[in-house]
This record gives structure tokens, C-alpha cells and sequence, in this order.
């Protein structure tokens, strides 16, 4: 079972700003089936990490550009569901007006790929639907942009 770790850059856009940032995409599971997290900026270099195992889910940690401007292309890759929890859902709708996210994320809710479990939280602050997930089996929390390098997320 493993944790693997993926980034890409490009713009980070919100309220009329624009910054160049690096991105983490985490793909949790085994080499069969995988979650992915955050979907950002190029599915490229994602679709080549999942080597082509099964993607369970593309879990949106939230909807900020950043964290979800891959997620239909990837979407179309790898034929995979993408989750999000609805409160980011007008978020979604600024990137992808056409397209729509295939289920929302329900708190306590336990996401199952390669041998993990991970537990949604809900966690708003960085933005209304952000989420984290507790991996019990590795005690990793992957928490998107709750928490940054150094601290509490903007």
C-alpha cells in the first residue's frame, strides 16, 4: 500500500488575483487501485503516475481552481467519479459552467482504494466545502489547503 505524491504548477486564480503556485496530488492505494486527490492544472502527469491502475475516485480536497482545473480531463482519462463536497459546488461551477462533479462528499463518509480507508472531514475555513481524509491505516490526513508549509491554510 502506498502514498505517492505528484505536482504540477500553473495560476492560482481568485477575487480578481492571479498567482503562480506548485500544486500536490496525492494518489493513495495499491498497485491496483488508487485514489487520486486534487486534480490540478495538467491530468497528464497524473494519468502517467496511475500507470494504469483503477482509479476509485478523483476526491477534490475543494474547489478552488487550482485544486480542480484537471478534474473533467481526468476525469475523461481514467474513467473515474470526481467528489466534492457541495458547499465548493459554485466554486466547481466558475471552471466547469457544462460539466458537473459525479457525487458529493458526506462527512463520516469512508472512501475505500487499494486497502485504505479514508474518512472524510469536513473541514471549511480555506473554503466552505473544503475536506480533509484520515487514512487510519498509514495515520496520514490529507488535508488539501486546510493546512499549508507552516501553518493553518489562508
Amino acid at each position: 500500500m502506498g502514498i505517492e505524491l505528484v505536482t504540477t504548477d500553473g495560476i492560482f486564480a481568485l477575487d480578481g488575483g492571479e498567482w503562480e503556485v506548485t500544486n500536490n496530488i496525492w494518489i493513495v492505494g495499491d498497485d491496483r487501485e488508487v485514489v487520486v486527490f486534487d486534480a490540478a492544472h495538467d491530468h497528464r502527469p497524473i494519468v502517467d503516475a496511475v500507470n494504469g491502475r483503477r482509479v476509485a475516485a478523483i476526491v477534490l480536497t475543494h474547489g478552488h481552481n487550482d485544486h480542480i482545473n484537471a478534474a473533467v480531463p481526468l476525469r475523461d482519462a481514467v474513467d473515474a467519479p470526481i467528489r466534492l463536497h457541495d458547499a465548493d459546488r459554485m466554486l466547481w461551477d466558475v471552471v466547469w459552467p457544462s460539466e458537473s462533479p459525479d457525487r458529493a462528499l458526506a462527512p463520516g463518509e469512508t472512501l475505500l482504494a487499494g486497502g485504505h480507508a479514508l474518512v472524510v472531514l469536513h473541514t471549511p475555513g480555506h473554503s466552505r466545502g473544503c475536506c480533509s481524509f484520515h487514512d487510519a491505516s498509514s495515520g496520514a490526513v490529507f488535508s488539501g489547503d486546510t493546512l499549508f508549509c507552516g501553518g493553518p491554510g489562508a
